[in-house]
Formats: structure tokens, sequence, C-alpha cells
């Protein structure tokens, strides 16, 4: 039985990939009492109402999370908090720095404050690869909001809110990945652009993500940051599975773009544990709120550094190919 199960559920940016999938496997198999879907856009919402067929066990609550006496109101008499509302383009994020820093910092700072003040037991926070060591605004934006969910246990202890992390990598066939531009790009025969040759990233399904966030909840004690091992592909196989010989060229690296993601630093290294064949936790540097390191947290060896280009899990064509005909 899953602690979900009978609880008031709220998902900031409820309407995106990661919330419709999350949304459907609470519906479907674990029965909440009630979710709340809270985002911004009224026809995403009406066009999730229709999916979900007006279930309901499902309210929906249009704010910004930029807003925090919105966020105040929507929080009342909720237990879980999953917060997925975030921009994430990362060129876009270069020519709009500010809108960025608003949304992804100051919206998670009103996130964990509405959350404190309504009583919210559990806050799962979703990250990104580019989170670690970024070298762009939008991952600059995510740590911040990383370090502000994980220091605010600290200040919500006597609340008895906790907050984590779930950091993981690119989720195959979410709004703007990459997958559904090679597929339409095949379709009209064009040439792929990639990047670089050598590109390598982590790659995770919506099933696997939401299966990851659903065991944050019930591993959790506030202040980890949780890391999936997943596989890690290069991008010119993965270009093949989704478009068998189709032809390709190189455009090179976009503006604050890596050749390699990054999940784990060789500095976060030191305080990592593996608690499964599945998972990493980050434990916290600083913990005032009476966090205990896992029992069966295993340290990971010395200069462990977890970054796609040196995983020991690698995606083969044939087993992406098979993933883009059953789950993509």
């Amino acid at each position: 039985m899953s602690i979900l199960e009978g609880s008031s559920i709220l998902i900031t940016g409820g309407t995106g990939s990661f919330g419709k999938a999350f949304v459907t496997r609470l519906l479907n198999d674990i029965n909440p009492r009630r979710v709340v879907i809270y985002s911004r856009d009224e026809l995403k919402q009406y066009e999730c109402r229709q999916m979900f067929n007006d279930d309901p066990r499902l309210r929906w609550f249009l704010g910004d999370i930029r807003d925090l006496p919105r966020l105040n109101r929507a929080m009342r008499g909720v237990d879980y908090v999953v917060h997925a509302a975030a921009y994430k383009q990362v060129d876009t994020a270069e020519y709009n720095p500010y809108e960025f820093v608003k949304t992804n910092v100051i919206g998670s700072q009103n996130v964990i404050e509405a959350s404190m003040d309504a009583g919210v037991k559990r806050v799962v926070a979703l990250s990104t690869d580019k989170a670690s060591s970024p070298i762009n605004l939008y991952g600059a934006t995510k740590l911040t909001a990383d370090k502000l969910f994980i220091s605010g246990n600290h200040y919500a202890a006597a609340y008895g809110t906790r907050f984590s992390v779930v950091r993981y990598g690119n989720v195959m066939g979410s709004r703007g990945s990459v997958i559904p531009f090679f597929r339409r790009l095949a379709e009209s025969g064009d040439s792929l652009p990639i990047t670089d040759f050598r590109m390598t990233r982590f790659f995770i399904t919506l099933p696997q993500a939401v299966e990851f966030v659903v065991g944050s909840f019930e591993l959790m004690q506030g202040g980890e940051l949780f890391v999936p091992r997943i596989p890690s592909m290069k991008i010119v196989d993965l270009a093949q599975a989704v478009a068998p010989g189709a032809k390709m060229h190189e455009i090179g690296l976009r503006p604050g773009e890596k050749l390699h993601e990054e999940m784990i630093s060789a500095e976060e290294g030191r305080r990592t544990l593996r608690i499964s064949d599945h998972r990493f936790v980050l434990q916290p540097d600083l913990a005032t709120w009476g966090y205990v390191p896992p029992e069966h947290g295993t340290p990971v060896p010395e200069g462990f550094h977890y970054t796609s280009d040196k995983n020991d899990q690698w995606y083969s064509g044939e087993e992406m190919m098979k993933i883009l005909a059953t789950e993509v």
C-alpha cells in the first residue's frame, strides 16, 4: 500500500508530460482521495479534463507558482506535493534569464513556504541532470532550486514538512524531447541535425520517472537528492533508432549545451550512497532536522563521478527501437 493512497496530492505544472503520466498512475493504481492540478494554461487544463473524463477526484487550479497567495489557497488540505513546474528550454533561458529566475527560483521558494504554511507532509521537487555542475542559466536556476528545497528542511523542522529532490536525465517522448523532433524530420526525408556526433545523454522513460518519484515519497526522510541509475546513449545512435538509415549532419553545440551530461559530480560523490540497483541518494551536507543515513546504503567508490559518457549502462539501438515502439 502506498502512503499516497487516500491522500490529497498537489502537482505544480500538472498538465505537462510528467504531470499527466503521474496523475494517470495515481488514478489507476493508487486511488488518492483528491488530486490538485496546479498550472497556468487553461487550454491544457481543459484538454486534461477531457483526457481524464472529468474524474471527480481531480481539482483544477489555474495559477502561477510566482503567485504565493494563490499557492497558499491551492495547498489547503494537501498532504503531498510534487513540484514539476519550471521553465526548461536551455537556449530560451540564455535570452530570458530573469524570467527563469522568477519561475524556477522564486517560484520554488513560494512552493516551499506555501507547503509549510499548509501543513503538507512531504514534498518532492523534480530536478534535472543540467543542475549538476551547471554551465547554463537553466541549470543554474535548477541547482539553486535544489538547494532551496534541501535547505528548506532546516526551517521546516518545526512544521513537520519534509522536502526532497529527484534528479534525472532526458525523458523520452516528453514535450521538448528530441525524439518527436527526429520523427518529424524523418517523415519528410530531411537530414537529422546533430549538435556533435560525440554527444551522449542519460535517458529515462516517463513510466520509469513516475515510478521513481512514487518510490521517493516512500523512502524520503527529507533532505535527500535521489538519482536513478539509468542508461546512456549516443545521440547519433538514438537518431538511427528513431529513423534507421536517415542522413545526419553536425551543427555544433548550442549556447549553454554540454557535450556529455552529469547527474552526480565528483564533489557530490563524497556524500553519495547507492541504496539499490536502481537508485543513488545524495545526503545533505548539514542536517539539523534529525536526518539518519539509510541503513542499507553503500558509499560509492572514491572519486565517483556519474556522467553520461562514463556510464556502466548503455542502450543499444535495438533496445531503444523496442522502447520507441512500445512506450514513446
